[in-house]
């Protein structure tokens, strides 16, 4: 009996530990996760692409502050896609086949428009461009079987720098794939997306550099 007791205690102990973490999780860390530097007024406010799914079962929006004007900062994301373009940025042997992103503007793909694919497989999945405003903003959606999801990214001009805001919107189906998918994207999203965004500030301010830096003249010989 004694055994028995105990035994019970043990597991109510374990399922009063384990809805703990969840509550905690839940409060403290989901939050944190889908909201990455992002300001409370960025984080509620509208942004372009929002109505592409209107009742989403997540949102996140992340930001991130970087110093180079949006001019600089645009040809880093209009050249984005897999495989026959850029890359993402993120962690290539996952979202790219191995292939690595580009380090440099390729002005072969700085062409964009709306309807155009940007592959995230070799089977021809891949995201769509929805909207597209030059500097400023672009919204991708993609539609599988089990879940449709869209990318807003838009740029701020803060006068010499560029707030950067990243919103998730997804939407799944019902049914296990549309659950499992729910569950456990969004560790991975945050982590791909972390680190989409700091990759794209590394690069626009590293160019950014580079071309302030670069010596500026008027054709005129000096001979």
């Amino acid at each position: 009996m004694r055994r028995t007791r105990n035994a019970g205690r043990r597991l109510r102990g374990a399922l009063l530990g384990q809805a703990a973490g969840l509550v905690a999780y839940a409060m403290f860390v989901r939050p944190r996760l889908l909201h990455w530097g992002a300001t409370r007024e960025e984080v509620h406010g509208a942004l372009p692409g929002d109505a592409v799914i209107p009742l989403p079962h997540v949102v996140a929006t992340r930001a991130i502050t970087i110093d180079a004007p949006p001019e600089a900062v645009w040809p880093w994301l209009v050249q984005m896609g897999g495989y026959s373009r850029a890359g993402w940025y993120g962690y290539d042997a996952i979202d790219n086949g191995g292939i690595p992103s580009a380090r440099r503007i390729v002005p072969e793909l700085q062409k964009l428009d709306v309807g155009d694919l940007l592959l995230t497989s070799r089977s021809g999945t891949g995201f769509r461009v929805e909207q597209l405003e030059r500097e400023r903003t672009l919204v991708l959606a993609i539609r599988a079987f089990h879940v449709t999801e869209t990318w807003a990214i838009v740029l701020r001009d803060l006068g010499g720098r560029t707030r950067m805001l990243f919103r998730l919107r997804v939407l799944c189906r019902p049914g296990l794939l549309g659950l499992i998918y729910l569950l456990l994207s969004q560790s991975a999203h945050y982590l791909t997306v972390k680190k989409q965004m700091t990759t794209i500030q590394a690069l626009a301010e590293g160019g950014h550099r580079r071309s302030e830096a670069a010596p500026v003249t008027d054709g005129t010989s000096t001979f």
